[in-house]
């Protein structure tokens, strides 16, 4: 039944069970047909999570003698649903004797050692702590709160004597919100927004309370739980600022960007304050840019607006924020400004806005401004510093508690990873983000990043694989308004048709890239896909066309003075040259990619090139370019590019390497590759498909593709290949 989930529901399911099988095997008998649909928040609380598991757990430690019990459940308290670390020292405190825990290992419930008490799994943690009376669970708590006395462990101390509490306390809940607001500073967000919620509970004024709960929606959505933060706004007390970024990575952009826009307006209001809670920020705190300058919450808006606007491909929209950002003046981030002015063709002003904006990527500034200085540099072609800007982003992400930032940091970063041929190790690192997207309830950047796995499939010549996560994407994009992954899913289609010699549909799909309306096309990946469309159009006959996208293409390039893109202009030029003419051409751009990182592109070139010379009969040249494009296919593992460098060199009566001789693992695809190495760890193909998001029937596809490229028969030959080596 989980299986028949789609796959975000599938992962967000099996993520909130903390993996257990028993409760996810429960879990999915209790969902509504919303929920099992991806359209409701799943449940959050244990009770509703698993009730006939945690009945059946807390029957059995209920078994177990009074002091026995007891302990257990001063050890859950300790450690949830918030860790501490103190068992010890309340056993000790309390002159506890430990030796009737010996029952609870007899029993196979938990075991003590020297790290405190370990127990058997998660759900088993819980019932211990649910078995307990209120007034135990109160006792426990208040102890707790007793021993932790250390500098760092206010915030911790503050949660037990919350915990501990009879009823409602203003005194407390004004502890409880400082303690949040520290665990917040010292990138603790989950354990801020348990708090908070505590703080809730034990707040006498309605209207306070409604702010806190938001609060807490906000942490939650930084800790990376999506569910949480949905339900606990249910009630409608979402400001726009929390709205407009639940759409951005969830709804629909379009909306989002709406939203995200008249927060920034409201928040730049005289007088108004500047430490509730706020999209992609942390609340009641400030932004610092990477020199450690305050940001203005509504710039931090405008700069989730303008993510909203790349994200729908309605490119008028970063105008629009731009105007807006000018008519309040809030200085707002350099992407916004540089991709309004390339939208208007306002080239060398889009290059100075981009450039400044690439150059704020030190280590340790705000992830999401961190993100948006690798979007700059992907645009300038600078794909070294887009890689470092991403990297770095979720580093910073990760150092704040900030698990929701992680997976949007990796779509960006993909770019990079194809573009300079690492197909393989961007694939590793977008189904990993993958994960992470649906795990935290951010399902258009799971569609972001299902686009760019379909252009690493594409790229290594996967094509059952590309056109299901490509239609995949397109569906979700489709619905939710988001052009940028739906464009990406269609060039990464056309790539497949260009490299397998469809030419026309390669052609006819990147014309689609500039599709009208938000979730049809985005002209910025058309731009980047020009070098395709320009070699597809030509080998249509379509010049005329082919020439108009170069000039564009080829302005921009000047402008940026990127060696990648003069380079790919370079071999635009080539191709749309006749005979001799286009010689110089191809040597001008391998002299170009020479001093850049577009690697694979490097050797699409070379390819090109080899052809070109065979066709004129420069043998000899033409024998060394498709030699060295052939090796560097090999290397990336795009078996089918490297079939058409074979077959120009059997056209030109030249002796190409033979398949045998190459490395078994580049006869494969990354897809296939990463398969073959789970099955050798011994997953069955559902466990396989679990873990990639996949189908079963697609993991079976691509096992049969396994065994075909290598020439073997069973699971069994597959593990001896791997285990001795051959395919590392």
């Amino acid at each position: 039944m989980i299986q028949a989930l789609p796959e975000g529901v599938r992962v967000r399911l099996l993520h909130s069970v903390y993996g257990d099988p028993r409760a996810a095997a429960e879990l999915v008998t209790l969902l509504s047909d919303r929920q099992a649909a991806g359209l409701d928040p799943l449940p959050t609380e244990p009770a509703s999570l698993a009730p006939q598991l945690l009945r059946a757990l807390r029957a059995e430690i209920r078994s177990l003698p009074d002091d026995t019990r007891l302990l257990l459940l001063l050890a859950a308290a300790d450690q949830y649903p918030v860790a501490t670390h103190a068992f010890s020292r309340a056993v000790t405190a309390a002159r506890l004797d430990t030796r009737p825990l010996e029952r609870a290992e007899i029993a196979g419930v938990a075991h003590f050692g020297t790290g405190g008490v370990v127990f058997r799994d998660t759900w088993t943690r819980i019932a211990a702590y649910e078995s307990g009376s209120p007034a135990d669970r109160r006792d426990v708590h208040r102890l707790l709160a007793r021993v932790l006395h250390g500098g760092g462990e206010s915030p911790r101390r503050s949660w037990h004597r919350g915990a501990g509490a009879l009823g409602p306390s203003a005194r407390l809940v004004a502890e409880l919100r400082g303690a949040a607001d520290k665990a917040r500073r010292t990138g603790q967000p989950a354990l801020a927004r348990t708090l908070l919620e505590r703080a809730a509970t034990l707040c006498p004024d309605p209207a306070e309370r409604s702010r806190l709960v938001t609060r807490a929606a906000a942490d939650a959505w930084q800790a990376g739980d999506g569910d949480r933060a949905h339900r606990l706004v249910a009630d409608g007390t979402a400001d726009d600022a929390l709205s407009g970024l639940f759409a951005l990575r969830s709804g629909n952009a379009t909306e989002a960007f709406d939203a995200l826009l008249g927060a920034a307006a409201h928040r730049a209001r005289p007088g108004r304050r500047n430490d509730s809670p706020e999209a992609g920020g942390t609340s009641g705190d400030r932004w610092t840019s990477d020199e450690g300058v305050p940001l203005d919450p509504a710039a931090h808006l405008l700069a989730r607006a303008t993510e909203a606007a790349v994200y729908t491909g309605d490119l008028r929209r970063c105008r629009e924020a731009a105007r807006v950002a000018e008519r309040l003046g809030v200085v707002s981030p350099g992407t916004l400004g540089g991709l309004a002015a390339a939208f208007e063709g306002r080239y060398e002003d889009a290059r100075d806005l981009l450039q400044a904006a690439a150059g704020r990527c030190g280590p340790g500034g705000d992830p999401t401004l961190l993100v948006h200085a690798g979007i700059a540099a992907l645009m300038l072609g600078d794909h070294t510093r887009a890689a470092t800007a991403t990297l770095r982003a979720a580093a910073s992400a990760r150092a704040r508690g900030a698990t929701g930032v992680l997976a949007q940091a990796m779509e960006f970063r993909a770019y990079a990873d194809f573009w300079t041929g690492r197909p393989q190790a961007g694939r590793a690192a977008a189904t990993e983000a993958l994960h992470q997207a649906y795990a935290t309830g951010q399902d258009n950047g799971a569609c972001h990043l299902q686009a760019a796995l379909a252009m690493f499939a594409a790229i290594t010549g996967d094509a059952d694989d590309c056109r299901e996560r490509a239609a995949a994407a397109r569906s979700h994009a489709l619905a939710r308004g988001l052009g940028l992954p739906a464009a990406l899913a269609q060039w990464a289609l056309a790539f497949l048709d260009l490299t397998d010699g469809r030419f026309a549909g390669a052609a006819a799909r990147l014309r689609a890239l500039a599709g009208f309306g938000p979730g049809h096309g985005h002209r910025a990946i058309r731009h980047l896909a020009t070098p395709h469309y320009v070699e597809a159009a030509v080998r249509t006959g379509d010049t005329r066309i082919a020439r108009a996208a170069h000039a564009d293409y080829h302005r921009w390039a000047t402008a940026v003075r990127s060696p990648d893109d003069l380079a790919l202009s370079a071999r635009c030029r080539a191709l749309l040259a006749p005979g001799e003419e286009a010689v110089e051409h191809y040597r001008t751009a391998l002299a170009l990619h020479a001093r850049g990182t577009r690697d694979f592109e490097r050797a699409r070139t070379e390819l090109l090139f080899g052809s070109a010379l065979r066709r004129l009969r420069h043998r000899t040249e033409a024998r060394d370019r498709l030699h060295s494009a052939l090796e560097a296919f090999d290397h990336f593992g795009a078996p089918h590019c490297a079939a058409r460098a074979r077959a120009e060199l059997r056209a030109l009566g030249a002796p190409a390497a033979p398949t045998h001789s190459v490395d078994p693992a580049a006869r494969l695809t990354a897809q296939q590759l990463l398969v073959a190495r789970m099955v050798a760890e011994g997953a069955t193909n559902r466990e396989i498909a679990a873990r990639l998001a996949l189908s079963p029937r697609t993991i079976d596809h691509h096992l049969r593709g396994v065994f075909t490229r290598l020439g073997i028969r069973s699971r069994i030959e597959l593990v001896r290949l791997i285990a001795g080596g051959e395919v590392p």
